[in-house]
């Protein structure tokens, strides 16, 4: 998979002049949706197919800010993968000061059914959870 690059925004920053904390939580959703994407499953897909994925844990651990212009790469990868909820990790580098590790976090998600019932992945979802097993093993 192709690491996401994005720009940090002006609107993105603090009083202080850096990218304030809650972003990169936005960050890692937008890696996350560009990652689906290069699978071949957009998120669009598995909305028409009537399921959501809730957010079920969030946490990033910030090490080096992050300003206004930096280019930041964020490269996803696999942690955990069940059969009703899967863990990714961003690592996400500041390449404006040289590929500095400037944050890292994860997200663990689930699909629901429209009335919220928890959706079985290997047995629902077999060719998606067949891609994220692969995914795993690398």
């Amino acid at each position: 998979m192709e690491p996401y690059i994005r720009q940090a925004k002006y609107y993105e920053t603090d009083q202080m002049g850096i990218i304030h904390h809650s972003n990169y939580i936005r960050w890692m959703e937008e890696a996350r949706i560009d990652v689906l994407d290069q699978l071949g499953y957009p998120y669009r897909r598995f909305e028409e197919m009537g399921y959501m994925s809730p957010v079920l844990h969030a946490e990033c651990d910030y090490k080096k800010s992050v300003r206004f212009g930096d280019e930041v790469k964020i490269i996803v990868s696999l942690q955990d993968f069940g059969k009703v909820k899967f863990t990714l990790r961003y690592d996400m580098y500041n390449m404006t000061e040289g590929g500095v590790l400037s944050a890292s976090g994860t997200t663990t998600h689930c699909f629901l059914k429209k009335d919220g019932r928890p959706v079985m992945m290997n047995k629902e979802m077999k060719k998606f959870s067949e891609t994220m097993e692969k995914l795993l093993g690398e």
